[in-house]
């Protein structure tokens, strides 16, 4: 039986996502389904959509002043990358202000531009407004995404690497259903010490 690898479905509690520093983000398709490409020769051959989830996110820069972008990798069923949020952010309200904004509660809660949230939300939603366009209506992404906050260097080092190395280790990815994690893609996850976020 394959060992699960549990993360909690919530962001971290009290952090702000529009501070500057790096991210880990991983998007999954609805049941992880294999529907960005295949694994060929320990290549990734991307689909249509998988085409068009590289382009949506090489774009994010020219939609987020505060938007870089290091190492990322498409898989049959999912999406890693590493965004850098700089300090370039302007911090625009995507609430119309209201004279008594304090007091109204939609305004409070009301995800501010230029945050990880907001952009992540904006990438799944280009991909899929694409799909929808082009006839493939049925595509979904899953309902939330996993990130973590890359504390230093050794941790952006070994995000990077495994990063690239996917493709190489898909037999071994916990994501593959056909696979069999090992020890490392084990400890590559328990590495993650706050494994906040969710791919359910």
């Amino acid at each position: 039986m394959k060992e699960e690898i549990h993360r909690r479905s919530i962001r971290l509690k009290n952090y702000d996502y529009s501070q500057p520093g790096a991210y880990f983000v991983t998007v999954c398709t609805k049941g992880k389904e294999f529907l960005l490409g295949n694994i060929t020769n320990e290549e990734i051959q991307l689909s249509p959509v998988g085409n068009i989830v590289e382009k949506c996110w090489m774009e994010l820069p020219n939609h987020f002043d505060n938007v870089e972008l290091d190492e990322a990798i498409i898989m049959p069923n999912h999406f890693h990358g590493i965004i850098v949020l700089t300090e370039n952010s302007r911090g625009v309200q995507l609430n119309a202000p209201t004279k008594k904004r304090d007091n109204n509660l939609y305004s409070r809660i009301s995800p501010r531009r230029n945050t990880l949230p907001v952009i992540i939300r904006t990438f799944k939603g280009a991909v899929k407004m694409w799909c929808n366009h082009n006839g493939m209506n049925d595509f979904q992404w899953q309902r939330n995404y996993y990130e973590h906050i890359i504390r230093n260097d050794k941790e952006f080092k070994l995000i990077g690497e495994y990063i690239i190395n996917n493709p190489l280790r898909w037999q071994y990815d916990q994501e593959n259903p056909d696979g069999s994690p090992d020890e490392f893609e084990k400890e590559f996850w328990r590495f993650l010490p706050d494994n906040v976020g969710a791919f359910n």
